[in-house]
């Protein structure tokens, strides 16, 4: 009887990647393994006929030959000593499939497990000007380093740590419910492949202690709050040799006297004399880079907004520079003399016999609520 093609068996195009393979593999396997179908020898088959299907497709070389000359070519790479035997079939067949996610096994071998460090979080308070142009600021904050007086093996000094017998120094043992074979880290000694007899009295056997740590943190232009620097393997060292995690400052910015920022742009307020905003004149306004000139026409209103392009914030990802939005604010005159109340009262009767043309506004509020109590009144 002739076989199969590998890949109908698996049901996989023969474009098919490694993982596509495993997952129609595992699939398979789970369908047809003896321990989920007893005495049946045409499942046996299928189960025998998928795993062999999946050595071949995983493996780099026998694939090349199968793609180039199938079956026959595999019959020839068997005559040159080159060959593979399926009879392991009732394995473990979650070792090459599961192996990335248990951490090692079938054909990848043992090793004891690392653990990479954790990572650290530290919030960094910055002002405006701080963040808008960039700053050079030191940090110090806690976090776990190498043991200097065990050099990280967690013995105390003229000790060493001893193979763990449970795992043979492995760091990984096999447990198996029913049909599943899983691969875990050792209960005893933790992943690690080594018990501590004689502990480090600075460590008490950890490898690690807590220790404060200062570094100069270099933040560039244009950084907002809630932006995060990451710092490569500043974080918290890892375990069993494991790497080092990372540290990521996130930017904090303190409330301005002045400016509020939106992004790019920047906004303030600028008070205005009641006589400038009445004649028209020239207000300075604050600027990121110094005094800017704004000219305010006559007759202008409290609340109106002057838009200067370009005078906010160059954004650390690129892009163009923002605008400073500057809203005025009439201010009403303080602490009136006697004379100046007089003179403003005869302003106002002069304004008054002039009619409602100096006053466009509160003549449009008039009418409205003119037309507001008409409408609930009929």
């Amino acid at each position: 009887m002739s076989k199969r093609d590998y890949y109908q068996v698996l049901g996989v195009p023969r474009n098919a990647t490694e993982d596509a393979v495993k997952k129609a593999y595992r699939r398979l396997a789970m369908k047809y393994h003896p321990d989920r179908n007893p005495e049946d020898k045409d499942a046996e088959e299928r189960f025998k006929e998928a795993k062999e299907a999946y050595e071949i497709l995983t493996d780099a070389q026998k694939r090349a030959a199968y793609d180039q000359y199938g079956h026959a070519g595999l019959d020839a790479a068997r005559g040159a000593g080159q060959g593979f035997s399926p009879s392991d079939a009732f394995g473990d067949i979650f070792g090459d499939v599961f192996g990335d996610i248990f951490g090692g096994g079938g054909r990848r071998g043992s090793r004891s497990t690392v653990f990479r460090g954790a990572d650290l979080r530290y919030e960094l308070t910055l002002d405006l000007e701080q963040a808008v142009f960039g700053a050079s600021t030191e940090i110090e904050f806690q976090t776990v380093g190498e043991c200097k007086s065990c050099g990280g093996t967690g013995a105390a000094t003229g000790h060493a740590p001893v193979t763990c017998e449970t795992c043979s120094g492995a760091g990984q043992v096999r447990m198996s419910q029913g049909f599943f074979t899983v691969q875990q880290p050792c209960p005893r000694c933790k992943g690690r492949g080594t018990i501590i007899k004689d502990p480090c009295p600075t460590c008490h056997g950890q490898g690690r202690v807590r220790t404060p740590k200062r570094l100069s943190v270099k933040v560039p232009a244009g950084v907002d709050a809630g932006d995060r620097i990451r710092l490569a393997g500043e974080g918290e060292a890892g375990r069993n040799g494991g790497p080092t995690g990372d540290l990521y400052v996130e930017i904090a910015v303190r409330e301005h006297p002045i400016f509020e920022r939106d992004g790019a742009h920047l906004s303030c307020e600028a008070p205005v004399s009641f006589v400038t905003a009445a004649l028209g004149g020239s207000i300075e306004v604050p600027t990121l880079e110094g005094q800017a000139a704004i000219k305010v026409p006559a007759g202008t209103q409290s609340g109106r907004v002057f838009r200067l392009r370009e005078k906010g914030v160059k954004p650390v990802r690129g892009g163009a520079t923002g605008d400073l939005f500057c809203r005025v604010v009439i201010e009403t005159p303080v602490d009136l003399s006697t004379e100046q109340k007089d003179l403003l009262r005869k302003l106002e009767g002069s304004l008054k016999a002039g009619g409602q043309r100096h006053n466009p506004r509160e003549r449009s509020w008039l009418e409205g609520v003119r037309q507001f109590f008409g409408r609930i009144g009929s």
